[in-house]
């Protein structure tokens, strides 16, 4: 266990604290030279707060995705460096940004902490954490993730990449692997693709699926200075979008390939679906399900919205029976990742255009919030 001598409010970080601190995926962009002090813990923690917090039972979470990218693990005593943030998660934790006095929860394996409100029948209590103070810089003030996000970028004159968006119908249909798999497939083409996770919650493997796969930058909302999206309005979201598609334009992507978190009556992505901003500028849509039936109805709510996507892939397309269900019932394709990868999406994709007169909901509306 890392002594406590040392940490005191008020105090410069001694240099073995500084080198015994776990810094969290979700604080990638902070570098750890910013950790100068150690400041009282905010009472009203609010998204992006960054504290120092050590480790007192471990739960769900034994584990923690660092900044360097690899997955550590967790040791009663452990001191991380964490942010407060909100987390939706229907497979483990619905969380908020907040404390318990000086203790809180960690809510996700990228760094995530608050304190969680519910959570999945089968998911373990969740690691619980002390506050130990927040950080601060060289200046004495306070960390904070959004200001260390990415600049705005001109886009000096570069054409606007070609858009697909990956949807799912739940958390875990297989949105990440198609993603890769689409990424992989427009490779074969010769493209030069960039990966984003527009939403979700803070974690290294997804993006990093991504670099796997040849993607020629990956971004994520933490490039956005947010450690996740739940709970954000939907002028922020459209805001990260357009800062994230820009900076993957600037790495010469002719394609990006978008993951959005969730399913689709999830609240923020619902309310991304139902933007004409948003969904005018996509090219191409592709839905991963988990089965046949969650794929019809998801079918059913997109085309309502004038939004059809190309195929369908995901958990349910691993079975040939899963497969032909899906083509039965929905008249569109179910391709496994193997023929994504091998490009057989490719003329379809580069044939996409978003379609006159779309059909998506009148009106900006805000993200809707299951309380």
């Amino acid at each position: 266990m890392t002594s406590t001598e040392n940490l005191e409010i008020g105090s410069p970080l001694a240099e073995s604290i500084r080198s015994a601190i776990r810094v969290s995926y979700a604080l990638r962009r902070v570098p750890a030279s910013e950790f100068h002090y150690l400041l009282p813990r905010p009472e009203s923690p609010r998204v992006g707060d960054i504290v120092l917090a050590r480790v007192e039972s471990i739960g769900k979470n034994v584990a923690l995705d660092i900044n360097s990218g690899r997955r550590c693990g967790l040791h009663m005593g452990d001191l991380v460096a964490v942010v407060f943030g909100n987390r939706y998660a229907t497979l483990q934790f619905e969380g908020y940004a907040r404390s318990d006095g000086d203790r809180c929860d960690l809510l996700s394996v990228g760094g995530l902490c608050g304190l969680v409100e519910s959570k999945h029948d089968t998911v373990p209590d969740p690691s619980r954490l002390r506050i130990e103070g927040a950080l601060g810089d060289a200046n004495g003030l306070p960390l904070r993730l959004q200001d260390f996000a990415l600049p705005a970028t001109p886009r000096d004159g570069r054409g606007r990449p070609r858009i697909a968006v990956v949807l799912g119908t739940a958390m875990d249909a297989g949105k990440t692997h198609t993603a890769r798999s689409v990424i992989l497939g427009l490779r074969q083409h010769g493209l030069r693709v960039a990966g984003v996770k527009l939403t979700g919650t803070a974690a290294g493997r997804d993006t990093f699926t991504m670099l796997d796969a040849g993607a020629c930058v990956a971004l994520d909302f933490v490039d956005g200075g947010l450690p996740s999206t739940y709970r954000c309005a939907l002028p922020e979201l459209l805001t990260l979008y357009r800062l994230l598609v820009d900076h993957a334009a600037a790495e010469g992507a002719s394609w990006v390939v978008v993951e959005i978190a969730d399913g689709i009556i999830q609240g923020e992505t619902a309310a991304l679906l139902a933007s004409t901003r948003f969904a005018s500028t996509v090219d191409a849509w592709l839905l991963a399900a988990t089965d046949a039936l969650g794929a019809a109805g998801a079918l059913g709510i997109l085309r309502r919205m004038g939004i059809s996507p190309l195929a369908v892939s995901g958990i349910v397309s691993r079975s040939a029976l899963g497969r032909r269900e899906v083509e039965a019932s929905t008249k569109i394709p179910c391709l496994p990742a193997a023929e994504l990868e091998q490009g057989a999406l490719n003329a379809k994709l580069i044939a996409a255009a978003p379609p006159a007169g779309l059909k998506v909901m009148s009106g900006e509306q805000p993200a809707v919030t299951l309380r």
